[in-house]
C-alpha cells in the first residue's frame, strides 16, 4: 500500500477566519417501503424465467455479482444460489467489477468476502480470476472482453443494482448494462470502456454490452433498486432481450429516489465522508454540482464554490477516486490514500483529474477556514455554508443561517413538511486536534 507522505503545513491567516454558527436540519422525504420478504421475491422474480427453468439439469450457472455497498445483496445472492442448486443446476459466483480491489483476483475475492459473499456463506465456489476471452468488436474497433470463468458456463445470470453512475446523464448507467460491459469485462474489458473518455460511456459501453448479450448465454438478470434510506424497494427479474428496456424504466424509478440538497447555490460544501462505497468517484456529481470531466457540463441545479472533504471511508480501502473534486482535504484523508489503488481506478477510468490532488491541510478545522477564505464572499461569518456526511447520507446536515432563512422563504418547505429544523444555532468548534466535535 503505497502512502502519501505530506508535511503538515501551516497557513497563519487562516486563524482570522471568521466560522458561522451551524445548525442541524433533518430532510424528510416520502419514502417507499422495503421489500418485505427478499428471498421470497428472488424466488419469485427466478420462476418467472422460462430460460432459466428450461436450463438440464447439471447446467453450470455464473452468477455475476459485484458493486460494493447495495442494501441486502448477501441475502439476495443466497437466495438466488439456493434457487438453482434446488433445480439441479450448478451455480458459481463471478466478481464482476472491472477494476475495483487494485485490478487482482485475490482483491475482489476480498471485497466479496466483505460483503457477506463467500463459498461459506453462499454455498457455492466463488471462480475470482482477471483473465478474460475476446468474444467481439465493437464498430469503435473496442474489443469486447469477458471473464473468462463465466464465459464458459453453460447461462450466466447477472444481479446488480440500478442506480446512477458518477459522471453525466444517459439511457444507460450503473446496472445489468454496465456489468456486463465493465464489470464481467474485468480490467482490460474496464480499461476498453473508457479509451474514448466520455463517447465511451454513452456509446461503447452499450455496445458492448449488446455483444456480450448475443454472444454468450446470458439468459436473466436480477436488477435491484434502493432507497436513499438504503433499502430494497424493488427486485425485478429481467429477460435476455429485454436488459436494455427495463434498465431505462428502473434507472427512472432509481434516479427519482436519489437524495438531493435543497439548495441552488452554496459558498462552502464540507463532505464528512467520500468514498467508493458512497460513489463510484468520493462523492456524487449530482449533489456536489461537479463532474469535473473536459468537454462534459457540470450540472446547472446546484453550484458550489468551495468543496472539503475531511475523510475517507473504511469501505473504499484507500482509493480517494473522486478526492480531485475537492478543493480542500486533510492530512488524515491523504494518510489513509493508497496511491496504487487511486492511480489504477484513475488511469482504467481516463478521467484522471478525479484523481488529482486538492490542496491537503493539517486538519479539519483548517479545511473549514481555507474554503471561507477562498469562496469569494468578503464576510465569511455570512457565508452560505453546509456540512453533509456523505453525498449518499442527506437526512441530516449541518447549515449556517442564510440557508436557513433560503428555505423558510421556500413555499414548498413553508410547513415544513420537508425540512425540519432539530437544534439552535451552535458555534463551530473544534478538538484540540483540529477534528470538527459536532458532526452532520
Amino acid at each position: 500500500m503505497y502512502k502519501i507522505q505530506v508535511p503538515p503545513i501551516r497557513l497563519p491567516r487562516l486563524e482570522k477566519v471568521k466560522i458561522p454558527p451551524l445548525c442541524r436540519i433533518q430532510i424528510k422525504q416520502p419514502c417507499p417501503p422495503g421489500v418485505e420478504d427478499i428471498e421470497l421475491r428472488v424466488r419469485a422474480e427466478l420462476e418467472a424465467s422460462i430460460r432459466l427453468n428450461a436450463l438440464a439439469s447439471g447446467a453450470r450457472v455464473a452468477v455475476a455479482v459485484g458493486s460494493r455497498g447495495i442494501a441486502s445483496l448477501g441475502q439476495v445472492v443466497q437466495s438466488a444460489v439456493a434457487w438453482l442448486k434446488e433445480r439441479g443446476l450448478v451455480p458459481f459466483i463471478v466478481p464482476a467489477m472491472g477494476s475495483h480491489g487494485g485490478g487482482t483476483a485475490q482483491g475482489q475475492q476480498a471485497l466479496l468476502h466483505e460483503i457477506g459473499i463467500s463459498e461459506e456463506t453462499v454455498g457455492t465456489p466463488v471462480l475470482s480470476s482477471m483473465s478474460v476471452t475476446r468474444i467481439g468488436k465493437t464498430i469503435h474497433g473496442i474489443d469486447c472482453m469477458f471473464d473468462a470463468h463465466a464465459a464458459g458456463a453453460d447461462a450466466l445470470l447477472v444481479i446488480n443494482r440500478v442506480k446512477s453512475h458518477t459522471s453525466f446523464d444517459r439511457a444507460h448507467e450503473s446496472g445489468l448494462i454496465k456489468m456486463l460491459a465493465v464489470g464481467l469485462g474485468k480490467a482490460e474489458g474496464a480499461s476498453n470502456v473508457h479509451k474514448l473518455g466520455a463517447r465511451g460511456l454513452a456509446e461503447v459501453l452499450p455496445a458492448l454490452a449488446e455483444i456480450a448479450l448475443r454472444e454468450l448465454p446470458i439468459i436473466y438478470g436480477l436488477a435491484l433498486v434502493e432507497s436513499e434510506r438504503k433499502e430494497l424497494i424493488h427486485i425485478q427479474g429481467v429477460e435476455h432481450d429485454a436488459f436494455f428496456s427495463t434498465e431505462e424504466e428502473l434507472l427512472r424509478l432509481a434516479k427519482s429516489r436519489l437524495p438531493r440538497l435543497p439548495f441552488a447555490q452554496l459558498d462552502v460544501l464540507i463532505v464528512d465522508i467520500m468514498g467508493k462505497n458512497i460513489s463510484g468517484a468520493g462523492m456524487d456529481y449530482a449533489v456536489t454540482g461537479r463532474t469535473d470531466i473536459r468537454f462534459v457540463p457540470n450540472p446547472d441545479h446546484i453550484r458550489v464554490t468551495k468543496l472539503g472533504a475531511l475523510r475517507l471511508s473504511p469501505e473504499s480501502h484507500g482509493n480517494a477516486m473522486g478526492i480531485g473534486l475537492a478543493d480542500f482535504t486533510t492530512l488524515a484523508l491523504m494518510r489513509e490514500t493508497d496511491l496504487q489503488a487511486l492511480y489504477v481506478n484513475a488511469f482504467t477510468s481516463t478521467f484522471v483529474e478525479k484523481g488529482k490532488l486538492p490542496l491537503i491541510l493539517p486538519t479539519e478545522e483548517d479545511v473549514f477556514r481555507a474554503c471561507l477564505a477562498t469562496c469569494w464572499q468578503i464576510n465569511t461569518a455570512g457565508a452560505r455554508l453546509c456540512c453533509i456526511r456523505s453525498t449518499l447520507d442527506l437526512s441530516e446536515m449541518l447549515i449556517a443561517p442564510p440557508l436557513l432563512k433560503e428555505l423558510k422563504r421556500q413555499e414548498n418547505m413553508a410547513d415544513h413538511s420537508e425540512v425540519e429544523r432539530i437544534s439552535k444555532f451552535f458555534p463551530t468548534v473544534f478538538s484540540e486536534k483540529g477534528e470538527l466535535l459536532v458532526r452532520p
